[in-house]
């Protein structure tokens, strides 16, 4: 769910806006998209005072989608910064979270930190979910930071049901039940960014994070569609904000935060 597909979208002025900011979008992340199809080297970690961040892209995409999210995380050397391009061949996302899994693993041991900071776009952040809540993963991941993911799954293009990953996110799949069952005593910090105008969450408010369990600030982003979440400048700021300070809710004064 990384690559774009076009959906009807109510025909306001703020829609309109959104939906040719995605199409710019697309087009250059259609330039871009052949140098991040390979997986990244690993390079030596230098020092840092933040927990190291892994970035997580969404079905038929890769780590190119990450450029300008990428480049502002790292900023100053305060934090090191990779993406985790999983196997395009993906069947089940329970496989590739176990991927993930060892893939962190690594990444704590070769920068002597304890705990890691996940940011995931659309699949990807159920990826990130699944690790946390049903693997463990809860003891490594300080806060994990969702871009229009599924959630609670989603009813778009149902056309493309043939693809196991599809199935996996929508509302009925064993995945998504999986992941509302209890999860006592998670100890990571989730943060889970929505947008009325990403046209691939139907419903739209799918990619809230609601569970009873888990420690979770939703925060609203207006303006902007699918795509454009991990490469907007407003939402870059709010995700530099969400892993450096205190919690976006808290800093709002509300319950759930808001992007404009």
């Amino acid at each position: 769910m990384g690559l774009y597909i076009p959906v009807p979208m109510p025909l306001s002025g703020a829609a309109l806006r959104a939906g040719v900011l995605e199409v710019m979008v697309l087009g250059g992340h259609l330039l871009l998209y052949p140098t991040g199809v390979c997986q990244e080297k690993v390079t030596a970690a230098a020092p840092a005072t933040r927990p190291p961040v892994l970035l997580l892209h969404g079905f038929t995409d890769n780590r190119s989608v990450f450029v300008l999210l990428r480049r502002a995380l790292g900023a100053g050397g305060l934090r090191h910064v990779e993406a985790y391009n999983y196997s395009p061949f993906t069947l089940d996302l329970r496989v590739t979270a176990r991927h993930l899994a060892r893939r962190v693993e690594e990444l704590c041991e070769r920068t002597g930190q304890e705990r890691v900071d996940l940011v995931g776009h659309s699949l990807g952040g159920l990826v990130g979910r699944y690790y946390v809540q049903r693997l463990g993963g809860d003891a490594r991941v300080r806060t994990l930071v969702t871009l229009g993911t599924p959630h609670s799954g989603t009813r778009v293009a149902p056309f493309m049901d043939a693809h196991p990953l599809v199935r996996q996110m929508r509302p009925d799949s064993e995945v998504l039940a999986e992941l509302a069952a209890p999860a006592p005593g998670c100890a990571t910090r989730c943060v889970a960014f929505w947008s009325e105008f990403d046209a691939l969450m139907t419903p739209v408010g799918t990619a809230r994070i609601e569970h009873p369990d888990l420690c979770v600030e939703n925060v609203q982003v207006t303006g902007i569609g699918h795509l454009a979440l991990p490469a907007h400048p407003a939402v870059i700021a709010a995700v530099r904000r969400a892993l450096d300070g205190p919690g976006l809710a808290a800093v709002a004064g509300s319950e759930a935060a808001s992007v404009a």
